[in-house]
């Protein structure tokens, strides 16, 4: 069933049509042979036999060229073979038409040469006195009868002359002075002259024998001439036959049939004179026997050439086919290649043959695979980096603090918006012992994978570090606070010696006493933080360079006290820094109007407010560098409320 259904499949419609009339036109032709239903049931099958015909066979085709090869090979049929097939055929078409009008022409000028013959005696006989015309008929009629066999004479004067008397011409009304050509009466066909001259009317008539006919052309071949109608009711055609098909000289000397249509006096109707000749006899009557067409130089010559035009034809054939396999030995391989390539196999290659445009193809071939075997490598690391940087940027984004500390008289959020998918920004929070809070920001040099590795070197550093200070009460303040400067110091020394010499970064580290509200920092080369307090902009010190660099760099102390309502922003290089289209920097100073303008706000719209800004000026949905902010706001207490 299923190889029926696969059969039936690849029938088409017009096949199980076909199938489906056949089995209805069986039991119709046994049962009904002469309805008409089968007729038109017949009718029906061939139809669909010859749509599926036509439809298979276009299917056939299609699959027979599907291959480079016989595409190419009927390509060159349709340009080359069937072209010249056209040529010859119109050469030996023309060959044949050319013999035959040739043949007739022959004929017909020799019997007009015969007729123009009896016109002469005609005109001189028209031209004879009347007193002499008898005499002159009786010795000049044996002479042209002699020529001219069955020759009769008819002269009308004052009285009518025949010769012979049993004479009874059958002659066309009203003719020309002089005339001449066929005329057939009592189913014969005759030569006839006519000429008219002072009263005088001469007709010459002969009639058209096999003798006769010969004698034109002879060994030209077969004649024959013949009415196309009878002339008389009940009567057949006149017709005459003489001479006969010449032997072939050679296996080209064909026959060749021709006929043409020639007048004839005293009728509508023509007759036909038609020839059987072959080339070698017109051209031996053409050149008078004295050239043999196939024997002579000529056909030497003609022969050598189409020896030699054979042998070019062979010639041409076998550099088409040695051309055509190059074609399609490349047009395979790239064929094969490509097969391969889509399987997944980038390190198949061509063969190479050459240096024509096909083996340049099949070089860019070889190197298009080569480079995609090349770009697979990178895609394959690419994506292992990529993994790797994902799992990077999830263990960055667990460095970061979870919980904002919560003081009564402080509002604090931070945020970090990465260049890439992990950030060389630092950020920190800690709460310390009562209600001290460490704050810190940095900026690691460069991007990527090495500056966050050196991010959460930093990180590892400080906590570790704060978590020394406050175990030990000589690294602090009195009160128990650590010393930023203590701290910073520490974390340089370390940095430096565990990190290499081109890596650093930019700190600012920070411990706010909630109680009192004194913020103690020391800023190791970050952009100095800005104050807002009121309508007044303060810009905080610097304490020391960059953190990493130097080992003997030192590192000083600020202390600021923040009264209510006093906003207090630190922020990386990436927010000033950005540039627009023109190379413009964003700027310090538009920071600062920008929080001035935006200061009354929550923290969290203030840094929505800001970052948006930063990315309008760029014009650009990517951030060229780390933009980090960290935002804190002095408030007033509220009665059982504790902010965050």
């Amino acid at each position: 069933m299923g190889r029926l259904r696969v059969f039936f499949s690849r029938l088409g419609w017009a096949g199980r049509l076909f199938l489906l009339l056949a089995v209805f036109w069986l039991p119709v032709r046994l049962l009904a042979p002469g309805s008409a239903l089968r007729l038109l049931l017949e009718t029906a099958l061939i139809l669909s036999g010859l749509t599926a015909g036509v439809i298979w066979s276009h299917g056939a085709i299609r699959k027979a060229i599907w291959r480079l090869r016989n595409r190419l090979v009927v390509a060159y049929l349709f340009i080359a073979v069937v072209p010249l097939a056209l040529v010859l055929a119109l050469t030996a078409i023309g060959s044949y038409i050319l013999t035959g009008q040739m043949a007739l022409l022959l004929l017909r000028t020799e019997l007009e040469h015969l007729s123009e013959a009896l016109l002469d005696p005609a005109v001189g006989l028209a031209a004879t006195p009347p007193q002499r015309l008898e005499e002159r008929l009786r010795w000049l009629a044996p002479y042209f009868r002699q020529r001219y066999p069955g020759l009769q004479l008819l002269v009308r004067h004052n009285r009518v002359y025949r010769d012979p008397e049993s004479a009874a011409l059958d002659l066309p009304p009203n003719p020309a002075p002089t005339a001449t050509g066929l005329l057939s009466y009592n189913g014969r066909h005759h030569l006839w002259a006519h000429a008219a001259q002072q009263g005088v009317q001469v007709d010459l008539v002969a009639p058209v024998t096999a003798r006769l006919l010969e004698s034109v052309a002879s060994g030209i071949g077969e004649i024959t001439l013949a009415d196309l109608l009878p002339s008389h009711i009940g009567s057949a055609p006149a017709r005459i036959r003489a001479g006969s098909l010449p032997p072939p000289r050679h296996r080209l000397d064909l026959e060749v049939r021709w006929f043409t249509l020639v007048p004839v006096a005293g009728q509508e109707t023509p007759a036909t004179l038609s020839i059987a000749t072959r080339p070698s006899a017109v051209l031996g009557v053409l050149f008078g026997g004295k050239m043999d067409f196939m024997q002579g130089f000529w056909g030497l010559l003609l022969v050598s050439l189409a020896i030699l035009f054979l042998v070019f034809v062979l010639v041409a054939l076998v550099i088409g086919i040695s051309m055509t396999r190059t074609i399609t030995q490349a047009v395979h391989g790239l064929y094969e290649g490509t097969r391969r390539v889509m399987e997944g196999d980038f390190t198949h290659r061509i063969e190479v043959r050459g240096s024509d445009q096909l083996a340049e193809l099949g070089s860019s071939f070889n190197r298009m695979t080569e480079n995609l075997e090349r770009l697979l490598r990178v895609e394959k690391e690419k994506e292992r980096l990529q993994s790797e940087i994902e799992i990077a940027r999830e263990v960055q984004n667990q460095l970061y603090p979870k919980q904002v500390p919560v003081l009564r008289r402080l509002e604090l959020m931070a945020t970090c918006n990465p260049a890439r998918m992990v950030s060389g920004d630092y950020y920190d929070y800690l709460s310390l012992d009562g209600s001290k809070v460490a704050l810190a920001i940095g900026d690691v040099a460069g991007k990527g994978i090495s500056a966050a590795l050196l991010m959460a070197t930093v990180q590892a550093s400080l906590r570790t570090q704060v978590k020394s200070c406050l175990d030990t009460s000589a690294s602090g303040h009195a009160d128990g606070s650590p010393s930023t400067a203590r701290l910073v110091t520490l974390l340089n020394q370390q940095l430096y010696a565990f990190t290499a010499p081109e890596k650093f970064a930019t700190f600012c580290f920070a411990v706010y006493d909630d109680d009192t509200g004194v913020l103690t920092y020391t800023n190791a080369g970050h952009p100095p933080p800005v104050l807002v307090r009121g309508n007044r902009i303060q810009r905080l010190d610097t304490n020391g360079m960059v953190v990493g660099a130097f080992p003997f760099a030192t590192y000083g102390e600020s202390r600021l006290l923040l009264e209510d309502g006093d906003l207090l922003v630190w922020f990386t290089d990436g927010i000033t820094e950005a540039e627009n289209e023109y190379g413009e920097m964003f700027g310090e100073e538009r920071l600062c109007e920008l929080l001035l303008k935006h200061a009354w706000r929550d923290p969290q719209e203030i840094m929505e407010t800001v970052l948006e800004a930063v990315i309008q000026w760029t014009a650009q949905p990517d951030a060229m560098d780390d933009m980090t902010l960290l935002v804190a706001r002095r408030v007033q207490p509220v009665e059982g409320e504790t902010r965050r």
